[in-house]
């Protein structure tokens, strides 16, 4: 599946159910490993396992192909591995704690950063 159209899927996924400070980070001058990184928050374990199956279900629909995912059992961080794009849904107390925005180049919402800023 084209890259563009995949994005387009997961970001909207993300959209129908209030996912929140969606951010799209271009990859791939940084790793072959994968082109893109999208990370959202949602406000509670089970609106972030929701929003992480959604994406999931979206992509299938569409006839693309999820590898795995991790951190459903807690719900505060899961992650969707979709090959060429990797979709992170974290709760914002652990998406400030990690701050993968900072690690890829990304800008991050302000929200995030003050509060990283804040505890720096």
């Amino acid at each position: 599946m084209n890259i563009t159209k995949l994005q387009k899927i997961i970001v909207d996924a993300l959209e129908d159910i209030k996912g929140r400070d969606i951010e799209v980070i271009n990859t791939s001058k940084l790793t072959p490993l994968f082109e893109r990184i999208i990370i959202a928050c949602g406000d509670s374990n089970r609106q972030v396992r929701s929003l992480a199956g959604h994406v999931q279900d979206k992509v299938r629909e569409a006839g693309g192909q999820v590898l795995s995912t991790e951190g459903e059992e807690s719900g505060e961080w899961v992650l969707v591995d979709l090959g060429d794009i990797v979709v992170h849904v974290m709760q914002p107390a652990i998406r400030s704690y990690y701050n993968l925005e900072e690690l890829w180049g990304g800008k991050g919402p302000a929200r995030v950063r003050k509060v990283a800023a804040a505890s720096a």
